[in-house]
């Protein structure tokens, strides 16, 4: 299955809105394509059920007709990493469901978009990280990244440990996931990091207020480098 795995330099840099975009852009690109944000922490409790808020929007992204439970297999309610938030709700992640997952989406999309869970480093479990899902499921790399000062270090780390593991990156996105602070460094990051690191910079998505379709292609089609986003 084609498609690509979204990460993140750190939690909240907006890999739920990039991850969206993507998704628009293989539709574009004709393809019947999926989302998968295989855990999700700090989901919303409703009676007994957890509902994964980012895994909803991307299901509806991505016009899915399955339950979000094939979005998101594993969901927890405390905003943590996976393995602190099981551990501290008693409960054990089955990572055997999120690829029993992964493969009915395999057999019934021809793309898939995964979000992942904070940076590359999170522990899903004891001795299973982020990378290692990157690493198991094969799929290309867009690294999302803060535009701001603080992401050169934040980037470079997440870029490099990447590529110690043989992993395939398309490309970085810079992201602002709160408006623009005009900073000297938001206007020289980007090409500072693909001059120091060799990998494309994407593009740009720029502070957003409406998340609807529409509004996501356009972006992409303003902002950012499509070519780069062909699977």
């Amino acid at each position: 299955m084609k498609g690509f795995f979204i990460t993140g330099t750190d939690t909240g840099v907006g890999k739920t809105i990039v991850s969206a975009i993507v998704i628009n852009v293989l539709r574009m690109q004709g393809l019947k394509t999926c989302a998968m944000k295989p855990v999700e922490t700090g989901a919303l409790r409703e009676g007994d059920v957890l509902i994964p808020s980012d895994g909803m929007f991307l299901k509806d992204m991505a016009q899915m007709e399955e339950p979000v439970n094939y979005v998101t297999p594993l969901c927890l309610e405390k905003p943590l990493a996976p393995m602190v938030a099981a551990e501290m709700d008693g409960v054990e992640i089955d990572v055997t469901l999120i690829q029993k997952t992964y493969e009915y989406l395999k057999k019934r999309y021809e793309a898939i978009v995964v979000e992942g869970i904070g940076g590359i480093m999170v522990p899903i479990k004891r001795d299973y990280l982020v990378v290692d899902l990157i690493k198991e499921l094969g799929h290309p790399v867009i690294v999302v990244s803060r535009p701001g000062l603080g992401t050169i270090n934040h980037t470079i780390l997440t870029i490099n440990e990447l590529l110690r593991r043989d992993i395939t990156i398309r490309g970085i996105i810079f992201n602002y996931s709160a408006p623009p602070e005009g900073s000297l460094a938001e206007e020289t990051n980007p090409s500072v990091i693909s001059r120091l690191t060799d990998v494309p910079v994407i593009g740009t998505v720029p502070y957003l207020k409406s998340f609807d379709a529409e509004t996501l292609i356009n972006t992409a089609m303003k902002n950012l480098k499509l070519e780069l986003l062909r699977t």
